[in-house]
């Protein structure tokens, strides 16, 4: 798809501080321009800086006459300097821009024109003209340039009146992109966006979205341009025009590289922002206190209700799926071209089947058993005196994740199902996804409830004004690298709850069933090699160790292509290289073998070694079977099966938030009781404690049902 853009350059960003031409900065622009007009985007300029460049000129043209005519008189020299200090009378901006104009343009020509006026747009001949001009020019890969030019302005002044088409550059550039149809419209600025008040004030916030309803008349500008004629003021006019007529526009500093890429920079302008929920218009504390607010009314409604909100998210997800799909590739085309792992790009991928899959598992957590109030235990204190713990929402869960986009779908489905609110903040690789999933899911939300429930987060710049919201948050779950948890733990006071790595053992004991072992080692390491369920290390009995079996079990690794690492004792047995590390997970087609001694020596390198979430021995002794089942502290350990069982919907949760290896709260795949608190509720009839005095204290143990 071919990109039309229309970009516009600001005086502030063409000429430096003193009035000359920033010829390093308008330079560096160029480049970028030349780069992205080679790849195919269709692009115009338009730009000012001719008044910035001939005030300048001006200017010392006449401190030049001035110092001539000094040196033509007798008079005392020290007066005349003192006159040359005092403030001198403003030069026309028209005479500035006559004589700045020449030399801006003779700086564009030497890098790689045309100028039009009001009254030529009001003639349809010459804008149809105009558009004919500028595709032939865009045809020959060629870049227009336009420029508003005091010289020959038609009007008396910008804004006194009505009359005119356009009143700067702003204008013109907003226009161009209107009566040309462009798909984006650039407004270059010396600052990098429109804040709240004026950039130099530190109390000023950056508007990474104008809303109109919000914004407009609520934003205290500065001056107007220290060179130019209209400054932010007419930036922000000319773009809320443009972009309430259609065209979207970012008002952004001068990397327009970043712009195009979608990086969250700048201020975006968009007709549809008013509808958008992000923290452009809540903020974090804003964004957090409505979930809050949803997470309320959504457990004020029915069981029943709140089953149906789950029937209709998976419904919408099927019948949105093929504009899933489509903004899916998007993410793994950019993932492709952006070089990523094989591994990442795999999970990154979200087609038809699994969406089918996901919505299937939607409706199972539908029909699952109501989980809030639900009465886990009943005690008579007294007579008459009823003592009970239940089931009650976390709150507000902020989910930061990597990657995989339908972790979003499973967190959200478990989010509504438990009660709770939701922040969510996907990993930039799957950012069109994400987005388009989040809208999906929302739409779905009854006004009742509010489609604030569930907020999406899009740049982790938000992500440390999140973590400080200990009174709001009340549960953190990071689902990514060691890296990734590490950095949430340490930046925040909020309940973390994550796995950092997932390095998953097999230990093939001597009385294995090799027919097995083989099956279950190639399954657990090949059917999906990036999942943090995966089995990364192979560990085995030492009597296997020359054994034809073994060989076979190896051979079934190799052939399925995964790399084989070995420890100190089987790398030179197995003549294979050593592994770095044992602490390593590959996330790909690759794991480490070691040889041990026997089944103590499995349990303790897991110990040493391992990450704490799921590990598995093959093995037909029993006694030897309950000695790792027992002994191996991992939030997950089997016997005879796959380490790949280890997951939310396997184990029949319907889906998971993630999986735990901690030991507070929740370990292991982590479903809707994971996501969900308890408290007491003690029903009397005028009962007081007087000390304990005259309370017949029973202790009765009473069934949850009675």
């Amino acid at each position: 798809m071919i990109v039309y853009m229309v970009l516009q350059v600001g005086t502030a960003v063409v000429t430096r501080s003193d009035g000359r031409l920033a010829v390093g900065r308008v330079g560096a622009i160029f480049e970028q321009l030349q780069q992205l007009n080679s790849q195919g985007y269709e692009i115009i300029l338009v730009t000012s800086g001719a008044v910035g460049a001939g005030r300048q000129r001006l200017k010392y043209r006449r401190l030049l006459n001035s110092r001539l005519r000094l040196a033509e008189t007798s008079y005392d020299l020290s007066d005349s300097f003192a006159d040359l200090q005092k403030p001198q009378v403003e030069i026309d901006g028209k005479a500035c821009a006559a004589v700045g104009q020449n030399g801006l343009m003779a700086l564009y020509d030497s890098l790689f024109s045309q100028i039009v006026t009001d009254n030529d747009f009001k003639n349809p001949e010459f804008r149809n003209q105009l558009s004919q001009t500028v595709n032939s020019l865009l045809s020959l890969r060629s870049i227009p340039i336009f420029n508003e030019n005091d010289a020959i302005s038609t009007r008396r002044a910008p804004y006194e009146d009505s009359t005119g088409i356009f009143w700067d550059n702003d204008s013109l550039a907003a226009l161009l992109a209107l009566e040309l149809k462009a798909d984006l419209l650039v407004l270059l600025s010396d600052v990098e966006g429109l804040y709240s008040g004026p950039p130099s004030d530190p109390n000023s916030k950056m508007i990474y979205t104008y809303v109109k309803q919000k914004h407009l008349g609520a934003i205290t500008f500065g001056d107007k341009s220290r060179v130019g004629r209209g400054g932010m003021t007419a930036k922000v006019k000319a773009a809320i025009g443009a972009a309430d007529a259609g065209t979207p526009v970012i008002i952004a500093s001068c990397n327009i590289a970043k712009v195009i890429e979608g990086q969250r920079i700048g201020t975006l302008f968009h007709r549809d922002a008013h509808t958008w929920s992000s923290l452009d218009e809540l903020g974090a504390r804003e964004m957090a206190l409505a979930a809050r607010e949803c997470s309320i009314a959504l457990q004020r409604v029915t069981s029943e209700e709140r089953r149906q909100i789950l029937l209709d998210v998976a419904d919408v997800l099927e019948e949105k799926a093929s504009l899933i799909e489509v903004e899916n590739e998007g993410d793994v085309e950019a993932a492709h071209e952006a070089g990523y792992d094989d591994s990442l790009i795999s999970r990154l991928v979200l087609n038809r089947a699994k969406i089918s899959k996901l919505a299937k598992n939607i409706r199972v957590l539908a029909e699952m058993e109501e989980p809030i109030g639900q009465t886990m235990k009943k005690t008579e204190l007294a007579e008459g005196l009823l003592l009970e713990k239940i089931t009650c929402p976390l709150g507000v869960l902020l989910i930061i994740f990597e990657s995989r986009p339908d972790a979003l779908v499973q967190i959200a489905s478990l989010a509504i199902r438990s009660g709770n609110g939701l922040l969510l903040k996907g990993g930039k690789e799957a950012r069109r996804t994400n987005a388009i999933l989040h809208k999906v899911i929302t739409s779905a939300i009854p006004e009742t409830v509010g489609e604030k429930l569930i907020g999406l987060v899009t740049s982790k710049e938000d992500i440390p004004d999140l973590l400080k919201l200990d009174d709001v948050i009340d549960l953190v779950i990071p689902r990514g690298s060691n890296r990734l948890v590490s950095q949430i733990k340490a930046q925040t006071k909020i309940p973390v709850l994550g796995h950092s790595d997932g390095i998953c053992h097999v230990y093939v004991d001597k009385s294995a069933n090799m027919e097995m072992a083989k099956h279950l080692v190639a399954d657990s390491k090949l059917d999906y090699p990036a999942a943090c369920n995966a089995m990364e290390t192979l560990l085995v009995h030492q009597d296997l160790s020359g054994s034809a079996a073994l060989q076979d079990l190896l051979v079934e690794l190799t052939e399925g292509g995964v790399t084989l690492y070995g420890g100190p004792r089987s790398s030179s047995l197995l003549n294979i290289s050593e592994a770095p590390s044992f602490h390593h997970e590959y996330n790909s087609r690759a794991c480490t073998v070691e040889i041990v001694d026997d089944v103590k020596a499995a349990v303790d390198h897991i110990r040493k070694h391992g990450s704490g979430h799921t590990e598995c021995i093959v093995a037909e002794d029993k006694e030897t079977a309950e000695y790792f089942l027992h002994q191996v502290d991992s939030a997950a350990v089997f016997h005879n099966a796959s380490t790949r069982f280890c997951d939310g919907m396997r184990f029949g949760l319907g889906a998971e938030v993630g999986i735990s290896t901690s030991k507070i709260h929740a370990r292991g795949p982590v479903g809707v009781e994971g996501l969900l608190t308890t408290k007491w509720v003690l029903r009397g009839n005028g009962h007081t404690v007087q000390k304990d005095e005259g309370v017949d204290y029973t202790h009765k143990s009473l069934s949850v049902d009675e």
